[in-house]
């Protein structure tokens, strides 16, 4: 079911509803992008009504902005609110990872769980971005002369989209099919808001390397699971400090790129299905949670 939900001023949001049992919310990447989990929803809502959104200015969210980690932190709420009054369930995917953690840190008795997928952490002296930069390079091999052509130059749509399938083609390990994953990912393009991706990755990355992102996330005590692909071109050793310093948190890797769940389906539903289960059977059971680290 497709629904509006409407922002704190009134910007109509999209989102849409599967399945049934627990509200589990999903929070896509970018940013700039649109809602890519139409896999994951069908992993997923057997046991959970998926809900997933268009972030602000993003596919089918038309908006102006403003484009700000605070506002995309109040559009989150209003899509949590708009599940009824029980504490929800948030995944966020990629920068949608960070968006989860500021919103555990702004509103956390409406958060029962997170689910933090292939995110990039939040040390500012665990940099990531030259070996994103090279291992994309690498991983790109043939296609990348073409690459650069499309990167340097003004787009038509047409080669928005195409320089889009190349770059995302490197999120998948393996080669063989990465092109065709890129593709079907691609598929409805509802292109890239730019001038929302600039906007709020220089936003994160103040908040960032400022230090205040890594001191704020010690005062996140909502059970979380970090799941990474070991094989993301994003080095995973971003995360080590997020995993350490969050209060509640157990870490799962898979052997996958940066959409684990298209390369690893499986072990991907197990993982959250698996965390959401124990930890609500520890709650009906005791009344309170456990901490715990793995």
């Amino acid at each position: 079911m497709t629904e509006t939900v409407r922002a704190d001023d009134e910007t109509p949001l999209w989102t849409r509803r599967t399945g049934s049992g627990p509200p589990l919310v999903l929070c896509h990447g970018g940013p700039g992008l649109w809602d890519y989990f139409d896999a994951p929803a069908e992993l997923l809502d057997e046991e959970f009504t998926v809900v997933r959104w268009d972030q602000r200015g993003c596919g089918r969210s038309p908006s102006p902005g403003p484009y700000t980690i605070e506002q995309s932190v109040a559009d989150l709420h209003a899509v949590v609110r708009s599940t009824g009054p029980a504490p929800v369930a948030v995944l966020g995917h990629s920068w949608g990872g960070l968006l989860a953690l500021r919103y555990a840190l702004t509103h956390p008795d409406h958060l029962s769980h997170l689910v933090y997928v292939s995110g990039v952490g939040v040390d500012p002296n665990a940099t990531w971005k030259p070996d994103f930069v090279t291992n994309l390079r690498a991983r790109l091999g043939p296609r990348l002369p073409r690459f650069d052509e499309l990167d340097g130059r003004e787009r038509t749509p047409a080669q928005e989209r195409e320089l889009a399938v190349l770059q995302w083609s490197a999120d998948f390990a393996d080669p063989a099919t990465a092109h065709e994953q890129a593709e079907r990912f691609a598929t409805p393009f509802l292109g890239i808001n730019r001038d929302c991706h600039a906007a709020l990755g220089r936003q994160t990355g103040e908040y960032v390397d400022s230090g205040a992102a890594l001191a704020a996330i010690a005062d996140i005590g909502t059970p979380t699971l970090i799941i990474d692909g070991i094989r993301d071109i994003r080095p995973r050793r971003s995360v080590d400090s997020l995993a350490r310093s969050l209060r509640n948190a157990r870490r799962i890797s898979l052997d996958a790129g940066h959409l684990p769940w298209v390369e690893q389906p499986a072990a991907f539903t197990a993982a959250v299905r698996d965390f959401l289960r124990a930890d609500r059977a520890a709650h009906d059971g005791t009344g309170e949670r456990s901490a715990e680290r793995t």
